[in-house]
């Protein structure tokens, strides 16, 4: 979760009131925040911010303004001018199929200082290792354009054909020795991986801006105390989260005293003037408040709370600030007014019925499974349900066998259902290279897949171990001894599973049920993720397995 620091002076400059650390303390909560210290000292401030859709709070700007609407110094969108700007950034056809998306503006006349860098610095690397996925997702990167040559060309290149000094370091470098030496190189260069070039941010003097989304030239990309005249792009694989991240940095520099100019992305085929701040409006009903909260609330009362919220209102139309993203339903704008009303403040009812909970016996049975597999010495995991085709078939060497795909996803990333649990146990694996061997690691849940015009859910539990004798036997003994605790018998018949290796993979069955794969894995599928140790593995249907249980 996003903790964020800044002196209380500045907030209160800000906001353009004195708070006490109490009131602060308070209206954290309002943005899902928990206050967790103040340094007399230093004047600082620390508050944990646990709502991940909610990135503008991750900056001191974004919580004054927070503020400002709760304490009613601000109705409604806060105004934001943006000056028409004589910038533009060409945006190259060789960087469309690597990182396609770039949002920018220009922003002028306020000199910063130490703590001002700090505090951009933080929403930057904020925004991107959390709302912006490490670095894929979305970058940014901030320039004091005292030394840039417009316009601005954002294109991939050969990672040997240009060079130049990156941020902190002395020596020139090409984009591969980056990738080799550079600390952020190290860091980063996974997204990168399987890209025959490189992209790159460079001025109209071929001078580098920056290496995207790696690190910034030590030139150009350096922002120095004094600096008045700052230029910002965020690029990435979103379009929406990347104008999400220019809003929410210009509204912050404007609010510093910044005035904002636009910038005009020209496309290969579109032109774009940033930022694009467009508001959003979503329909709300009164039933649906009175439903929700049991409130019966005037049209007038609804207006004045969310507008508290810093939402625009006319006639149950919401208008929600470009510097949002999290609005998905109206009942996301109605939890804004249960936030703002005071859930304290909501009567409670008595219960009308009383019941006596209890446990499905299939999930006793899980549970039994889960422990059985615990007491051998695996480690349980948890991981999404939702994920992507690359993920369960590519990198696993199989063809989609009845994938539900969400249609209209927010991320690439997750946008489907999964339909097996093993590459879940494959992905851990391969980001904990690092860690000693053996591995044994297993993961149980809930997956679906698709049969025709049929969507079939089961629960499953994937097992795998990875060191440097693991093979068929092993994983069979681990299947033998599940079968053993619930007295079943079973049989094995060959089977051909492209994620394993032929001849080492085999079917389990109990009395006519196929229940479960088990092998070695393939070795394409190693190398796809990247891994040198072999790895044993099983995926067990515990609903079909359950059903023969219970008829015992």
């Amino acid at each position: 979760m996003p903790t964020i620091t800044f002196s209380l002076k500045d907030l209160q400059n800000l906001v353009g009131k004195r708070l006490t650390i109490e009131e602060i303390q308070e209206l954290a909560h309002y943005g899902k925040g928990d206050f967790e210290g103040y340094d007399k000292e230093t004047d600082e401030v620390k508050i944990d911010f646990g709502d991940t859709n909610l990135p503008y709070l991750w900056s001191v700007e974004g919580f004054a303004r927070l503020v400002k609407g709760i304490l009613g110094m601000q109705k409604g969108i806060p105004e934001i001018k943006i000056h028409k700007g004589d910038y533009q950034v060409i945006v190259d056809k060789s960087v469309i199929k690597y990182r396609p998306y770039i949002a920018c503006f220009s922003a002028k006349g306020c000199k910063i200082d130490d703590y001002l860098i700090k505090q951009l610095v933080q929403l930057q690397e904020k925004f991107c290792e959390g709302y912006g996925r490490r670095r894929q997702k979305v970058s940014i990167g901030l320039y004091s354009y005292k030394r840039l040559a417009f316009p601005v060309h954002y294109k991939a290149t050969d990672p040997l054909s240009i060079g130049f000094i990156p941020l902190e370091f002395k020596a020139k470098m090409n984009l591969r020795e980056i990738l080799a030496e550079h600390p952020k190189g190290k860091e980063y260069a996974w997204i990168l991986d399987g890209f025959e070039k490189y992209p790159v941010l460079v001025d109209d003097k071929n001078e580098v801006l920056s290496f995207v989304p790696i690190i910034n030239s030590n030139f150009t990309g350096k922002l120095e105390v004094g600096d008045e005249n700052l230029f910002f792009e965020a690029t990435g694989t979103d379009e929406e989260a990347v104008n999400l991240a220019s809003n929410i940095f210009a509204y912050a520099l404007y609010e510093r005293g910044f005035e904002i100019y636009s910038v005009e992305a020209k496309y290969p085929d579109r032109k774009v003037v940033l930022p694009d701040l467009k508001s959003e409006v979503i329909n709300i009903k009164n039933e649906q408040i009175k439903h929700l909260f049991g409130l019966e609330l005037k049209e007038n009362e609804v207006k004045h709370i969310l507008e508290k919220a810093q939402f625009d209102f006319e006639d149950y139309k919401v208008k929600v600030p470009p510097y949002r993203k999290d609005i998905l339903h109206p009942y996301d704008i109605i939890e804004d007014i249960g936030i703002m009303y005071g859930f304290d403040k909501i009567k409670e009812l008595q219960l009308t019925t009383l019941t006596v909970g209890s446990t499905f016996k299939l999930n006793e049975f899980i549970d039994t499974v889960r422990e059985i597999v615990i007491g051998i010495g695996y480690q349980e995991i948890m991981s999404p349900i939702l994920t992507n085709k690359d993920f369960l078939y590519k990198k696993m060497n199989i063809e989609d066998f009845g994938t539900i795909e969400i249609e209209d996803y927010m991320s690439e990333t997750y946008s489907v259902v999964r339909s097996w649990i093993l590459p879940n146990l494959i992905d851990i694996f391969s980001k904990n290279k690092h860690v000693a061997f053996p591995q044994k690691i297993f993961e149980e849940g809930i997956l679906n897949t698709r049969k025709g015009d049929n969507i079939i859910e089961c629960s499953r539990i994937a097992i795998a171990t990875s060191h440097e004798k693991a093979d068929y036997t092993e994983i069979r003994q681990v299947l033998d001894y599940i079968m053993r605790c619930f007295g079943l018998h079973y049989d094995i018949e060959e089977a051909e599973h492209d994620s394993f290796i032929d001849g080492r993979v085999g079917r389990a069955i109990v009395k006519g049920k196929k229940v479960a794969y088990l092998g070695e894995l393939n070795p394409a599928v190693l190398a796809e993720w990247g891994l040198e140790m072999p790895v044993a593995a099983l995926e067990l249907n515990l609903s079909e397995l359950w059903e023969v249980v219970e008829k015992k």
